[in-house]
C-alpha cells in the first residue's frame, strides 16, 4: 500500500527520508550490531546521538549558550506541573488563555499557587488571540505562560505578549520549528515532540539557565526538577533513547532543507493554498479570525455536522487521512506541519473543491 497524505494533529507524520533511514538503521546502527533501541543510553554510540542532537537543534534555533536544552518525558502535560514547581517562587503567575492545554496549564498550575488569567478568547470559542500589548501583568508574577499555537483551534501567537520584564513560558508543542525564532525573548520554551518533530514521548525542554535552580518548591520529586536534568545533562535516567534518536534525525533534515527560515516560506506557501480556497469556498468556511490563523493547525467546518462526517469519510477513502476535527470543535482540521509535503495540501484542495461541487 501506498502512503496516505495524513493530517493528524499529532502524533503526526514525519518526513519520509527520516523513515526510510531509520528503517535501513533498524538491525544494525552504523556497524554496532544493534538497533538503537536495544542500545544503552551510557554507550558511546548513544552519546553521539544526543549530543549531536543537541547540538543540531541549537543551530537549528541559535539557542545562546545561556540556555540549556532538555531532552525530557512526560510530553507536555507534565510540564503543566514541572513548570510551577521550578519557577513558581512567589506562587504567583499569569497565564494567557487561548486554548485548550493552556486552560489546562493553568489549572494544574493552581495547585502550586495563585494563577491570574490575565487575558482570554474562550468567549469566542478560542477562535481569535486576545491583543497582549498591554496586560494587568502581576507585580508579583513569577511568569507570564502562553500556549503559542493552538493545535485545537488553529490560532497562533504572530507577535509575543508584553510581559513588562517578567519571564516568558511558552508551549511551542505544535509550531516547533516551523519557522525562526529569537529564544532570548523567553524564559522557557518547551513542546512534546509528537506534532511537528518526532515520535510521541519526548519533550524537548530551552530553559535559560538562572532560572534552573535547587530553589524548587517543597515537594518537588527529583525528577521533576530542571536541576536534576540539567546537571546529567538528560541522561540522569533511561531517556526516551529512540525518539531522540528520530529528533535527531529530523533536525538534520531541516538542516537539509535550508533551516527555519526555509521552513516558513514553505510553511506559509502550503497554508496559504488552503486558506485561499477556504475564504472563496461557498461550503466550508474556516473558523479563525485572519490575522490569528496558525500555518500548523486549519480548522475548517461545512456548518452541517453530516456533511462534516460524510466529507471526513470520503476524504479517508480518497487517501487523506486523520481530518476529523478535535471532538470540542467538530468539523475537519488539517494539520500541515513541516513533513507534510506541498502535494499533500494540493490533493486536499482538490478533493474539497470536488466535494464542494458534488454536495452544493
Amino acid at each position: 500500500m501506498s502512503r496516505v497524505y495524513n493530517f493528524s494533529a499529532g502524533p503526526a507524520v514525519l518526513p519520509e527520508e527520516v523513515l526510510k533511514e531509520a528503517a535501513a538503521e533498524m538491525l544494525d546502527y552504523r556497524g554496532t550490531g544493534m538497533s538503537v533501541m536495544e542500545m544503552s543510553h551510557r554507550s558511546k554510540a548513544f552519546e553521539e546521538i544526543i549530543t549531536t542532537a543537541e547540538q543540531d537543534i541549537r543551530d537549528l534555533m541559535n539557542i545562546p549558550d545561556n540556555y540549556r536544552v532538555l531532552f525530557l518525558q512526560g510530553g507536555a502535560s507534565q510540564q503543566f506541573a514541572m513548570i510551577p514547581m521550578n519557577l513558581m517562587k512567589n506562587r504567583v503567575a499569569d497565564y494567557i488563555i487561548t486554548g485548550q492545554w493552556a486552560k489546562k496549564a493553568a489549572k494544574e498550575a493552581e495547585k502550586y499557587g495563585k494563577v491570574n488569567r490575565i487575558a482570554s478568547s474562550e468567549d469566542k470559542t478560542f477562535s481569535y488571540i486576545p491583543d497582549c500589548s498591554d496586560l494587568p501583568i502581576s507585580e508579583d508574577a513569577d511568569y507570564v505562560y502562553i500556549c503559542e499555537n493552538n493545535t485545537i483551534y488553529g490560532t497562533k501567537f504572530k507577535e509575543l505578549p508584553n510581559t513588562k520584564g517578567k519571564t516568558l513560558v511558552a508551549d511551542v508543542s505544535s509550531c516547533f520549528l516551523s519557522e525562526p525564532v529569537d529564544v532570548t525573548k523567553y524564559g522557557l520554551i518547551y513542546g512534546g515532540v509528537q506534532k511537528n518533530i518526532g515520535p510521541a514521548g519526548v519533550v524537548i525542554v530551552i530553559i535559560r539557565e538562572d532560572l534552573i535552580t535547587e530553589d524548587v518548591l517543597p515537594g518537588t520529586p527529583t525528577m521533576l526538577t530542571y536541576k536534576t536534568h540539567a546537571d546529567a545533562k538528560s541522561l540522569y535516567n533511561t531517556p526516551p533513547a529512540y525518539g531522540i534518536y528520530i529528533c535527531g534525525k529530523v533536525f538534520k533534515w531541516l538542516k537539509a532543507q535550508g533551516g527555519l527560515a526555509a521552513m516558513k516560506e514553505r510553511n506559509e506557501k502550503k497554508a496559504k493554498v488552503l486558506y485561499d480556497y477556504l475564504d472563496q469556498s461557498r461550503l466550508f468556511k474556516g473558523t479563525v479570525v485572519p490575522k490569528d490563523r496558525s500555518l500548523m493547525n486549519v480548522p475548517f467546518v461545512t456548518g452541517d455536522a453530516d456533511l462534516d462526517a460524510k466529507f471526513v469519510k470520503e476524504a479517508k477513502e480518497a487517501g487523506l487521512e486523520n481530518l476529523k476535527g478535535h471532538r470540542t470543535v467538530g468539523g475537519m482540521r488539517a494539520s500541515i506541519y513541516n513533513a507534510m509535503p506541498y502535494e499533500g495540501v494540493v490533493a486536499l484542495v482538490d478533493f474539497m473543491k470536488k466535494f464542494e461541487e458534488e454536495n452544493l
